[in-house]
């Protein structure tokens, strides 16, 4: 019996040297027996790696087995493929613990509460290959041992008597979890799990093999050792299980998903600390030291070979202060942290991202089982030369460029399946050719690729269906096509499902945009067609002016990609049409929330419109909105007397409609001070307004309202602060408002002021209050200070320059 910590580097060492001194018959390792078959691809594999359990069409209900090189188990069967040595697995099958509504026994890349050590149970860690199931132990084992040793902290009496030792005691191990257990009935879960764990061991025994090593954790060492109980004592507890169709397969792991600070909370925080112990047992801190400097050095810090020796020295002084045999990550680090470091903690952040936790990626080999859209992913990621990484890539991708622009349809198509391999970013240039990627490849991605398997068997066909899928369901699952990716614990939904969500018009046109970066034309139209439809139902105009920016980003795309978008055009021109007649009733009776969202929405438009050519509307038959056929309609832009709907093909071009429309809206006298002000800035940066000044004299006359006049300053500034610079009237008005408010009027406007002035850019306010100190004199005066006769040398000077003489 070989009592363990499942992720350990002095257990993983001592239980490889004891197998090759008891050459056994068999090896029985704790985990789910489905992986029998699996075992002989481990030589092949390169850890860390990860046994995923999962049921078929059930994403919820999936489990992770992690194996690093430092555990144990991974020796184990490491050291039983290589000798010939049957190797089996002795938990309770995932097919009970995937079967359980109770969430304890269904393992999404969260720990094990069984078999955590140091920690409540067995010596191991957390999360460790052990299983799905545990149970409540009244007392914690390794912390009884380490307070009975005179230590206040269990991790480090673990480390000192165990993991840092040459051998790992493995009879007194044994025995001191069996005082441990003395009088504890495991019941429940626990008590299933060691019920199956014997009767493997029964069933070895049976087969005729007469010297078997169990490799567990060692908190259930006493439960398999000595006399077995009766047989049917184990099956009564066994009968009855629930049980479900299960599917395992290996799949790559991280050391991030291991350490607990990233989320994983598998009681082990330093995986990368661990398998350096573990790879380099002569002088582990000597080398870990000079590691750190060269990542120090890497980023351009002075560290030198003294600084190294000093820093090593300090570690072990640390050590033999506090009674360690070896100095541990605590000593190491505090060393690091004022040698090396000189007390940056910022540096000392990258060693431990770097070296303590570490960025790892386990491989898989081709042998293993897969999906075929696993295995068609593998393909791309070669030939588009982009290898899965666990710490964060930045790229940027050049869409003119065949290969990248492959990259990038790989990448949105993974998007629209839930796979966040990539995340987009703000691609530097003001170019539409350009993208920026951030990669980090996490393990729940290979769970969302299996669970999409049955949409098709390449990454192209399962988007493809995925986008369809999404088109034609009454409802849509969250983390749409431009959501964020899922995070470490959550599972994408299975494709078609129902989310919590009712369909909107924006994201129909997110679907559509995200169809034409992933270059899925297959989809195109079923999205269109949807998308048509439910722009002619929907009757919020707010809902179609979220909608149209990304339909016009959409309707830009073919031009750099080369991808066909026939029918949006149509699609574009009647959601603005439809915007432009439902705008003036949608700015009537607004409160100050309502007016600063209405007002996003017509910034976003208006950046929107700008986009669109002015050339007349195509004539296509691709699918127009409800009761439209696509044919231009009447010259007026006026609804149609049979559905009230607006003519898609109105012969203004789109510019010039938006702006008669927003012209119409700006006359009138009941609408809110901040769209009012806006209304003006936007007419009078596109060039439609000659009477801004006056417009602005009237908000701010003595007879508004201050609260109503300062949000109109608000809405009419909103655009940058240069206007001012550049209108010595403009910046009077406002200069004169402000010096005839009332102490307590002033008051009340200041919040509105501050947040107006408080978006400028520091150049903008610095001009604006020299231009406010300059004032005090106007133009006619200032002529007249002109000395003309100290003037005169000067001028002369100018007209010789520049090769006029004379007056």
């Amino acid at each position: 019996m070989l009592g363990v910590r499942h992720h350990g580097p002095g257990s993983a060492r001592a239980v490889r040297r004891e197998l090759e001194r008891l050459r056994p018959d068999a090896i029985l390792i704790e985990g789910p027996p489905e992986a029998d078959a699996l075992v002989t691809l481990a030589p092949g594999l390169e850890p860390p790696v990860a046994l995923l359990a999962h049921v078929p069409g059930a994403p919820a209900r999936a489990a992770f087995w992690p194996f690093a090189a430092f555990s144990p188990e991974w020796q184990a069967i490491l050291y039983g493929t290589s000798a010939g040595i049957p190797v089996r697995f002795c938990d309770l099958p995932a097919a009970h613990s995937l079967a359980t509504d109770d969430p304890r026994d269904i393992r999404d890349g969260s720990p094990d509460p069984g078999d955590g050590a140091p920690g409540p149970r067995d010596g191991g860690s957390e999360g460790s290959p052990g299983g799905g199931e545990s149970s409540v132990v009244p007392v914690d084992p390794i912390g009884s041992l380490a307070a009975a040793a005179g230590y206040d902290d269990p991790e480090r009496w673990w480390e000192d008597v165990v993991e840092h030792r040459g051998d790992t005691p493995f009879e007194v191990i044994a025995e001191a979890m069996a005082a441990v257990r003395e009088g504890y009935v495991p019941d429940g879960r626990e008590a299933r799990r060691e019920a199956y764990m014997r009767k493997t061991l029964r069933a070895a025994l049976k087969q005729g093999h007469g010297r078997i090593a169990v490799v567990c954790g060692a908190w259930h060492v006493p439960a398999l050792a000595g006399p077995l109980p009766p047989a049917a004592a184990d099956n009564a507890v066994l009968r009855g299980l629930p049980k479900v169709k299960a599917e395992l397969t290996w799949v790559p792991w991280t050391y991030g998903r291991l350490a607990s600070w990233s989320g994983y909370g598998a009681g082990i925080t330093s995986p990368g600390w661990y398998h350096h112990l573990f790879e380099a047992p002569d002088r582990p801190v000597e080398r870990w030291l000079a590691e750190a400097a060269g990542v120090l050095r890497d980023e351009g810090l002075a560290v030198s070979s003294a600084h190294v020796i000093e820093s090593v020295r300090l570690a072990d002084s640390l050590a033999a202060l506090r009674g360690r045999p070896l100095a541990g990550l605590g000593e190491v680090t505090e060393a690091a942290r004022a040698v090396l470091c000189e007390g940056d903690d910022l540096a000392v952040e990258l060693i431990r991202r770097r070296m303590v936790v570490g960025d790892r990626l386990g491989h898989v080999s081709d042998g293993t089982p897969m999906v075929p859209l696993q295995r068609d992913l593998r393909e791309q990621q070669r030939r588009l030369k982009l290898k899965p990484e666990a710490l964060d890539r930045e790229i940027d991708l050049d869409l003119r460029k065949p290969l990248d622009l492959d990259r990038s349809h790989l990448l949105h198509r993974l998007r629209l399946l839930g796979v966040g391999w990539g995340t987009p970013g703000q691609a530097r240039g003001k170019g539409t050719f350009r993208e920026a990627w951030t990669l980090q490849w996490r393990p729940e991605h290979d769970l969302a690729l299996i669970e999409h398997a049955a949409l098709g068997t390449t990454v192209a066909t399962a988007a493809t269906q995925r986008a369809r899928d999404l088109a034609g369901a009454s409802s849509l699952t969250p983390g749409l096509p431009g959501a964020p990716a899922p995070g470490p614990a959550s599972v994408p939904a299975p494709p078609g499902a129902a989310g919590a969500g009712t369909v909107t018009l924006a994201d129909l046109t997110a679907l559509v945009e995200q169809c034409l970066l992933a270059d899925l034309p297959e989809a195109l139209p079923e999205v269109l067609a949807a998308l048509s439809a439910k722009a002619a139902l929907d009757t919020d105009v707010t809902h179609l002016m979220a909608a149209l920016p990304a339909m016009v980003r959409a309707h830009r795309y073919g031009d750099v990609r080369g991808t066909s978008a026939d029918g949006l055009a149509v699609i574009v021109r009647s959601m603005l049409e439809r915007i432009c007649v439902g705008l003036p009733v949608a700015v009537t009776g607004l409160d100050d929330d309502a007016a600063a969202d209405l007002l996003k929405h017509v910034d976003a438009v208006h950046s929107a419109v700008a986009l669109l050519t002015d050339a007349p509307p195509p004539h296509t038959d691709a699918p127009g909105p409800a009761g439209s056929d696509g044919e231009p309609a009447a010259d007026a832009p006026e609804p149609t007397p049979a559905g009230g709907e607006p003519a898609a093909g109105d012969g203004a071009a789109p510019r010039a409609r938006w702006m008669a429309a927003l012209r119409g809206i700006s006359d009138r006298q009941d609408l809110h001070g901040l769209i009012e002000g806006r209304l003006t800035r936007i007419l009078l940066d596109s060039g439609e307004l000659d009477d801004a000044g006056d417009r602005m004299s009237r908000a701010m006359s003595r007879g508004q309202a201050p609260a109503r006049a300062a949000a109109w300053v608000e809405g009419f500034l909103s655009g940058g602060g240069l206007l001012l610079v550049h209108d010595p009237r403009l910046l009077g008005l406002v200069d004169g408002w402000l010096t005839g408010l009332s102490g307590e009027q002033f008051v009340d406007v200041l919040p509105l002021l501050r947040r107006t002035f408080g978006g400028f850019a520091a150049p903008e306010r610095r001009a604006i209050g020299e231009r406010l100190r300059s004032a005090g004199r106007d133009e006619g005066t200032r002529e007249q200070d002109v000395d003309e006769r100290r003037a005169a040398a000067a001028v002369a000077t100018v007209l010789s320059i520049i090769g006029r003489t004379g007056g």
